[in-house]
């Protein structure tokens, strides 16, 4: 026997209930017809800095203002372009209508992106920059990265000194603009020389593996200083398993990685759950970093071109400086604290000392740390 209409409509509000919706269910496939087919794009990922940045995407587009709008998914190409190629193509095909990126490299992409233009989808690059006219870009200048740390490496030794370079991933706009920045520093210095570069792929394992290498052909006493994009807090390390004394450690410009800076503190500073060369030392440093929070700035942004809003093609983002006269301790990592401007978590907190600590921004109050740590945004 057929059932009552009445009793058919009772197992459907109890159906849509049971979804935790309101309305009826025209209006639940609705709202899932609302939703914005996006993708994340990445090439390399094998450093902290990715995966941090790749969490703070997902946590923007889980918080409860963006839950409802975001279908994300991600894929993840490696340090190549033909495949991240591929990838944008099946993205486009598959309906996407909008693609953040992290591209290997600036041009490379740029048919494919231009294609995906062509066809309506918004492509919104964070950290590394993309050439082609269509596409937006989310980064700090990156020139002003390399030749600001530069400097400063520069003044603190008096213009005079053997270095050693520590670069990033080849063949992306960020290392080839730090690096060429820097070494136009270093050219303007002729008492400046560089005895020794590597590329570190802006991993601390890398950094390690290569200056191990360097290590074999020189001393720590014939290094004078460093400039490094990514390995300020190995660098540290290596030293005082050397047999260096904090007071001994060599100025390095360096990545904004969480163990550097709490290396930077005094010595003898009080911080939660400090040990062994992840501890204030006072080691002289510039410490600076493309803030990870940049891909879920990135997100968010796309989802206002989406919905109609103007955005700039170009977003140029505060450089994050800190040397050790500015470094400040977060005591709970609070997003109060950092909006005050901490800077250094305590070990307690992130233990992984290469986490990058620059991920305060007034414009996303939507993630801070859980999001960095974990891919959750704030509560």
């Amino acid at each position: 026997m057929k059932p009552r209409f009445s009793t058919w409509m009772k197992c459907v509000g109890a159906a849509a209930l049971s979804l935790g919706m309101v309305g009826t269910l025209s209006d639940v496939a609705h709202a899932a017809d609302k939703k914005f087919k996006m993708f994340l794009s990445m090439s390399y990922i094998g450093n902290d800095w990715q995966a941090e940045a790749a969490n703070m995407v997902k946590a923007m587009a889980s918080h409860k203002d963006f839950a409802d709008k975001v279908d994300l998914q991600v894929q993840v190409a490696g340090p190549n372009a033909q495949r991240q190629i591929q990838q944008i193509n099946a993205m486009v095909q598959q309906g996407a209508q909008a693609i953040v990126v992290y591209p290997i490299s600036p041009t490379a992409l740029n048919a494919a992106v231009k294609n995906a233009c062509d066809k309506g989808v918004m492509i919104i690059a964070y950290d590394a920059d993309i050439s082609e006219p269509c596409a937006y870009n989310v980064s700090i200048d990156q020139e002003e990265a390399g030749r600001v740390t530069a400097e400063w490496l520069v003044k603190h030794l008096n213009g005079k000194g053997n270095i050693v370079v520590v670069t990033g991933v080849p063949g992306t706009s960020v290392d080839t603009l730090r690096t060429k920045a820097a070494k136009e520093v270093f050219a303007k210095n002729p008492g400046i020389k560089i005895i020794a570069e590597a590329v570190g792929m802006w991993s601390q394992a890398v950094a390690r593996t290569e200056l191990s290498k360097i290590l074999a052909t020189h001393t720590w006493d014939q290094i004078d200083g460093l400039w490094t994009q990514v390995g300020c807090y190995t660098a540290n390390t290596m030293q005082i398993e050397a047999g260096k004394k904090p007071d001994q450690l060599k100025p390095c410009s360096g990545e904004g990685a969480n163990g550097g800076r709490i290396q930077m503190l005094p010595a003898g500073a009080e911080v939660e759950g400090a040990n062994g060369t992840y501890a204030p030392m006072g080691a002289p440093r510039i410490s600076y970093a493309s803030p990870p929070y940049a891909g879920g700035y990135a997100l968010k942004l796309a989802v206002q071109k989406l919905e109609g809003k103007d955005i700039p093609k170009r977003i140029t983002l505060p450089l994050p400086i800190v040397t050790n006269e500015t470094v400040k301790y977060c005591k709970e990592g609070t997003w109060a604290e950092m909006k005050d401007g901490c800077n250094a978590f305590p070990p307690a907190l992130v233990p992984n000392p290469g986490w990058f600590a620059s991920i305060y921004s007034p414009e996303t109050p939507e993630i801070g740390l859980q999001a960095a740590l974990v891919g959750q945004p704030e509560p």
